[in-house]
């Protein structure tokens, strides 16, 4: 059986550090009240010469660096990003263009915050359906281009940076004891779509427009959603929350986090929690988690990891993997 396996994994930041601090002169807000609601200490906020492509590209290299391979050893690039460089070609072009590969094929995924499992979950199916043998999945996001820096309800939540993974094809039995992507699950739901959202766009306003939340009801319905697919994959691969190693969620919010872990049954010890550092990055906050793990030593080879994430549309969905 054709298993998806991550070879290699990086990712990037921009220079510039915004602490809690620094909003307190631009609205209404404190550190305490940040750090209490949401768990947030500090995210990167990208300068004039770093994009959504020049950190993919970065998080891109790092990867490759870790797998051992080259540009040339990539059949397609799949970038999730809800920030492109530009409304087309897709900035995963740019990618494979800054990449030097000129060969295969690329395109961005669009999901918002459960972007990156969303192509994660894409690349597992062009593999084992034989259309590509190794692909570079990217997060990548600059949403500090569409906040709105006066309204402090959501100004405050979100960062930018990239993370990116190298997933190979590789024979396994079929088993839950092999490498690679297990399971996944996949939901979304448009009824919901004004919950979380950008009041702009080409066909509408002919503007890039501006990020907007109904937090209150992006938090009631997160922790239910995320149990959603997660016991369905749980369903899928025959597995419970005692046999997961550890769990990589979408980083929004602590309290989410904890909320969810809580409610899937999943120790504390078993979360890997980097919202304080990053904030929200979208579609990069799950690989930036990932690979924190993996540096911080608490990810291992033959590990059982869950990835979940939500995100505007509503959009949501889980991964089981072995590492």
């Amino acid at each position: 059986m054709i298993r998806s396996v991550v070879r290699g994994i990086g990712s990037a930041l921009p220079r510039r550090i915004m602490k809690n601090a620094e909003f307190e002169k631009l609205v209404d807000t404190s550190d305490e009240w940040i750090v209490q609601r949401t768990g947030i200490r500090q995210r990167h906020i990208a300068s004039e010469d770093e994009t959504t492509a020049s950190l993919g590209e970065a998080a891109a290299r790092k990867a490759l660096d870790d797998a051992g391979l080259t540009p040339d050893d990539i059949d397609l690039i799949i970038l999730a990003t809800s920030t492109p460089n530009n409304t087309f070609p897709a900035s995963a072009v740019e990618i494979q263009e800054r990449l030097g590969m000129r060969h295969g094929y690329a395109f961005d995924m669009q999901a918002v915050c459960s972007g990156f499992v969303y192509a994660v979950t894409t690349a597992d199916l062009y593999i084992r359906g034989g259309l590509a043998r190794r692909i570079l999945v990217i997060g990548s996001e600059t949403f500090s281009r569409i906040l709105d820096w006066n309204d402090r309800t959501t100004c405050v939540l979100f960062g930018d940076g990239a993370g990116a993974v190298v997933v190979e094809a590789a024979e396994g039995e079929g088993s839950i004891a092999d490498r690679g992507i297990l399971a996944a699950s996949l939901r979304s739901d448009g009824t919901q779509r004004d919950k979380l959202y950008v009041d702009g766009g080409p066909s509408t306003t002919c503007t890039v427009g501006h990020l907007r939340m109904q937090g209150r009801e992006v938090f009631k319905h997160a922790v239910g959603m995320i149990t959603d697919v997660v016991e369905d994959v749980f369903a899928k691969a025959g597995v419970s929350a005692d046999d997961i190693d550890w769990f990589v969620p979408h980083q929004a919010n602590k309290r989410i986090i904890d909320a969810s872990a809580k409610k899937l049954g999943i120790a504390d010890e078993k979360v890997i929690v980097t919202v304080d550092l990053h904030g929200n990055t979208s579609a990069a906050s799950v690989p930036l988690a990932l690979t924190a793990g993996v540096e911080r030593g608490q990810i291992k080879k033959g590990d059982l990891v869950l990835l979940e994430a939500m995100g505007g549309g509503f959009t949501w969905g889980a991964v089981l993997l072995r590492w």
